[in-house]
């Protein structure tokens, strides 16, 4: 049994196919995914939440949604593995009948200067946040293409147009990941197929909390971090029918700070 299956068990009984299919959200289990999860639930669309070692953590945001009246799903796989894709897309169209909406969340740092950084560091970030992002859209563009509908969200950060020492690897994947976007979204638009970005500042994390980027709140013309569920709420427009003359670009969500 593959773990997407076993985490299958988690899910409510009973689902069927959904006449828009369901949306897909990787690194679903906390931060923007979590709050991306619940704000497409509330829009009334089937979630499936993927994480690749925290689905306690995912089942409890699934167990909320479920509880709201949403419809909500956990799989257990890793964006970086090649196989992933096909596993899980085949799991939801069995279940939701196709992925109407990916969301390429699932993102990982290994931070250090140039210099110093190891070849692991790059590459593991690099095949994360970038390789596995094109994986899943791949993968997602077929049934996408055959239906004449599909959303495409990926999730970016300013750190792919403005320099934050110590992430050459970071900035690099999520600078691709603009240019993925943009390409993608020039190839499928016939087809009804929206591609676009939301590229993310400061948003509010354990850390922010703790103080460590109180500096960075200087620099930022609002004076405070961003919240999940305002990066979510710029997903679900994106994801929307009244979004469907927008792609192919990338809405900042950082208060104004690289204005």
């Amino acid at each position: 049994m593959s773990p997407a299956t076993e985490a299958q068990s988690a899910a409510a009984p009973g689902s069927t196919p959904h006449p828009a299919g369901c949306a897909l959200i990787t690194g679903a289990s906390r931060g923007i995914g979590a709050a991306t999860a619940r704000e497409l639930a509330g829009r009334g669309i089937p979630v499936a939440l993927l994480c690749r070692s925290s689905a306690a953590d995912a089942e409890l945001i699934a167990t909320g949604i479920r509880d709201g009246g949403g419809e909500a799903s956990v799989l257990v796989a890793d964006v970086a593995d090649p196989a992933a894709p096909d596993t899980v897309f085949a799991e939801l169209e069995e279940r939701w009948g196709r992925v109407g909406v990916l969301v390429n969340n699932a993102g990982i740092t290994a931070d250090g200067l140039a210099p110093r950084m190891r070849e692991e560091a790059w590459n593991d970030v690099i095949e994360t946040n970038l390789t596995g992002a094109f994986r899943m859209t791949r993968r997602a563009l077929g049934p996408m293409m055959r239906a004449r509908q599909g959303r495409i969200i990926n999730v970016g950060s300013i750190v792919g147009r403005r320099a934050n020492p110590g992430q050459a690897n970071y900035a690099a994947a999520k600078a691709g990941l603009e240019a993925m976007t943009r390409t993608v979204a020039a190839e499928v638009a016939r087809r009804g197929i929206t591609v676009n970005a939301v590229a993310p500042g400061l948003i509010e994390t354990k850390l922010t909390a703790e103080g460590v980027a109180a500096g960075l709140l200087e620099a930022i013309p609002a004076r405070r971090a961003g919240t999940p569920e305002e990066v979510a709420a710029c997903i679900g427009f994106l994801a929307s029918d009244a979004a469907s003359y927008v792609t192919g670009t990338t809405l900042t969500v950082d208060g104004g700070l690289t204005a």
